[in-house]
């Protein structure tokens, strides 16, 4: 299950009060243009706190939480995009399906392939922190569309430039969606906007896990920006239920115009998000991943990283026709709307504060089946 040293102190897994106290800390470091917009519970020495068996939210609970019924279709491909390599990712993934009952998704069978920005196998140096990014990403798409082929294209650096053409890459290769679960600030964009730009295909992006305020890919009006919300179990109908998550990004771009799909009042330009997902890691997912350069565990993740994926596959288990982000604006019966918490203050309030109808934080709610995407 686990490459730790015999000497290191496991839990058998993380009780869900302790996750709900936990601390959590970001995963990738703030140099380059881009960072990811995963964070991880961490112990009391501010390492991520691994658990010997998984803790925090697995595929059933997050399939039942958004009433995902579709398994997905082997003839659709759920592109993962993120920066530097992950030798392992492969290896990685087969713990994470096979501890949780998924089928196995790998080369062989031809489920699974990674490739570097351009296509090829020149595959870019180990980074951990973007590592365990990508192991969030590419379980949360398993999670979801456990029958989806999965594509890993890893970009050089986490610069946009190399990301885009990564993106670029993956509409090349077939994607029907690509998830981006990153950002930087949208100065300096428009340089690769273009390349989020691909009809048919549905592009997710995260919208920030730093509270109020608007960062790209997520402003583009060519993708779907994804935002926030604390999950948690409830004796409702549903089973769950949500609130906005205080980390998440939201607001009205400086950049981009306001797509026709979009009438909420308060912005001129693009509003960030369009709809949202789980976030919050104090209410987090299961992910097996690196723990440094040389061992592997079970840690509990948060971040609008998770988010972004799992909207993403869940667009992969319908399988359908993509319009850009307009999908969910049209069948907002099938999502579960959020109607209260915060990621900050702002003028007009909608921005950073759920509320009935279209809110930033959670933009339109939260996948009720897989109807609205």
């Amino acid at each position: 299950m686990s490459d730790l040293d015999e000497e290191d102190e496991l839990r058998v897994a993380m009780t869900s009060d302790e996750i709900a106290s936990a601390k959590h800390a970001r995963v990738c470091d703030a140099s380059g243009e881009v960072r990811c917009h995963a964070r991880v519970l961490v112990d009391a020495d501010g390492k991520p706190a691994v658990n010997a068996t998984p803790a925090g939210l697995g595929p059933a609970q997050l399939r039942d939480a958004y009433k995902i019924a579709s398994n997905g279709s082997s003839s659709t491909i759920v592109a993962i995009v993120d920066a530097f390599g992950y030798p392992n990712a492969e290896t990685d993934l087969a713990t994470y399906r096979s501890t949780f009952g998924l089928p196995p998704c790998t080369t062989a069978n031809g489920c699974f392939r990674k490739v570097d920005q351009r296509g090829g196998t020149s595959f870019p140096r180990l980074d951990v922190g973007w590592a365990q990014e990508t192991a969030l990403d590419l379980d949360m798409a398993s999670a979801i569309c456990p029958a989806c082929k999965i594509l890993l294209v890893e970009g050089d650096t986490n610069s946009f430039a190399n990301l885009a053409a990564a993106v670029n890459t993956a509409a090349s290769l077939g994607a029907h969606v690509i998830s981006n679960s990153y950002g930087g600030g949208e100065s300096g964009s428009t340089a690769v906007e273009a390349a989020y730009d691909h009809p048919g295909i549905a592009i997710t992006a995260s919208s920030g896990d730093a509270g109020f305020g608007v960062e790209f890919p997520a402003s583009s009006p060519h993708v779907i920006a994804v935002g926030g919300t604390s999950l948690r179990t409830a004796s409702n109908a549903r089973g769950w239920t949500e609130t906005a998550w205080s980390g998440a990004g939201s607001g009205c771009s400086t950049v981009y115009a306001k797509p026709a799909w979009q009438a909420d009042a308060g912005c001129s330009h693009r509003s960030v998000a369009d709809v949202s997902a789980i976030a919050d890691p104090n209410t987090g997912v299961a992910v097996f991943a690196p723990t440094s350069r040389n061992k592997t565990g079970f840690l509990v993740f948060g971040g609008t990283s998770v988010a972004a994926p799992l909207i993403g596959a869940v667009y992969g288990a319908n399988g359908g026709a993509v319009n850009f982000g307009s999908d969910p604006y049209a069948h907002t019966s099938a999502l579960f709307d959020v109607t209260s918490g915060s990621n900050g203050s702002c003028s007009p309030s909608y921005l950073c504060t759920a509320g009935a109808g279209y809110d930033g934080p959670t933009g339109l709610g939260t996948p009720n089946g897989v109807g609205a995407l």
